[in-house]
């Protein structure tokens, strides 16, 4: 009898402790509920993290160039890291070595303008210089540079492609990971090997 006596007080005080405390205490549900923005209003740039500003001033691809990386169309960096097992010609090592210094050179240089281009819409935010047509100035130039910037790093895929053969496509999906090793197949739409 003691037994079931204690299996059920037991059972009561973790109902009690489920519900929100200790035996007695009422439990208050918030009024409301945090914003997820709440902290972001002490950024630099508000609509950029530190972590986003710093990736775009690097040259980061930022998942960018999903649409050309997951259809088949490799990226020099991997490219370049997967040298050994694609067995690239040092042509092709050299060539690859260049697309990628240019490339980043550019995703650099359009990544400040985008940043610069963000500060400027916050500050014209936060010192109530904004009207509709400045805004719309502002959103103009940072879509013109975002186009640009996603464009940069499409094309440096379909570069990168190019000078690549339909077997070294092939082989590099599967080192990602895209493909199961039986699958020889290299996209319809990719080009053929270049020297």
């Amino acid at each position: 009898m003691t037994t079931r006596f204690t299996l059920k007080l037991i059972a009561v005080s973790a109902l009690l402790m489920g519900a929100g405390g200790t035996f007695g205490q009422h439990v208050h549900a918030p009024s409301h509920s945090a914003s997820p923005y709440a902290g972001q209003q002490t950024r630099e740039i508000k609509a950029l993290s530190p972590i986003q500003t710093a990736d775009l001033l690097a040259g980061k691809g930022m998942e960018l160039a999903k649409a050309a990386e997951l259809n088949g169309y490799p990226g020099p960096m991997h490219t370049l890291e997967l040298a050994a097992q694609l067995e690239l010609s040092t042509d092709q090592k050299q060539a690859s070595e260049t697309l990628m210094n240019r490339h980043k050179a550019e995703a650099r240089d359009l990544g400040e303008q985008l940043v610069q281009a963000e500060r400027a819409l916050d500050q014209a935010f936060a010192s109530r210089q904004i009207d509709a047509t400045r805004l719309a100035a502002h959103t103009e130039n940072i879509g013109r540079l975002q186009a640009l910037l996603r464009k940069s790093h499409l094309d440096t895929h379909l570069q990168q492609t190019a000078l690549l053969t339909p077997a070294q496509i092939s082989r590099y999906a599967q080192l990602r990971g895209y493909t199961s090793p039986v699958s020889t197949a290299a996209p319809a739409a990719a080009p053929t090997h270049k020297h």
